[in-house]
């Protein structure tokens, strides 16, 4: 007895399969992490069987969760932290941080952006920035007595997650971008 011929998805069923998943991670229903590791799932895909895996379990009601809409962060003479379950309103995010520290984590971030963009200044004061592993990442802007840097991990870039782009001008600041795999909570 042969076994059956596993013939590999086509280029076009496998971008309806990235859209399906992009408009998911825009209606609240797939955090930024959870839309590049299906994405990924879709381009890897042997299969019909393993390209349904990778968008199965998608209901069609948004997640309800605190999925507070950003377009601006400022921080004078304090600390902000953004992070957990949060939306975009935009593809550009504005920031500005005057002696003070703000840390933006865009693992859960929820957009269904190709590009998101975050512009702003950095004056006397430090900038993090963390990113799911995969996602490309451009990093801009003048330096004046500051450091930057950037560490993503050396893994491929996912088809279909959006390109980061950060603008940012620095005075005396430090700005740091990292790539990092989600971190389940323990129970």
């Amino acid at each position: 007895m042969t076994t059956p011929m596993r013939v590999p998805p086509s280029e076009p069923e496998r971008e309806r399969a990235a859209e399906l998943l992009q408009k998911a991670c825009g209606d609240g229903r797939l955090t930024l992490e959870q839309f590049s590791v299906r994405v990924g799932a879709v381009w890897a895909a042997e299969s019909a069987d393993e390209l349904a895996e990778a968008t199965a379990g998608l209901s069609q009601t948004p997640i309800v969760g605190s999925a507070r809409t950003v377009d601006k962060v400022v921080t004078i003479f304090s600390e902000s932290k953004r992070r957990g379950r949060w939306r975009l309103r935009e593809a550009r995010l504005k920031l500005f941080t005057l002696f003070g520290s703000t840390e933006l984590d865009l693992r859960e971030v929820l957009t269904d952006q190709d590009v998101i963009e975050i512009a702003g200044s950095c004056t006397f004061g430090e900038l993090k920035i963390i990113v799911p592993e995969g996602v490309e990442v451009d990093v801009t802007g003048t330096v004046v007595f500051s450091s930057r840097n950037l560490h993503l991990a050396a893994v491929p870039r996912l088809p279909g997650t959006p390109e980061v782009q950060v603008h940012i001008t620095t005075w005396f600041s430090n700005v740091e971008v990292v790539s990092r795999p989600y971190a389940l909570p323990k129970s």
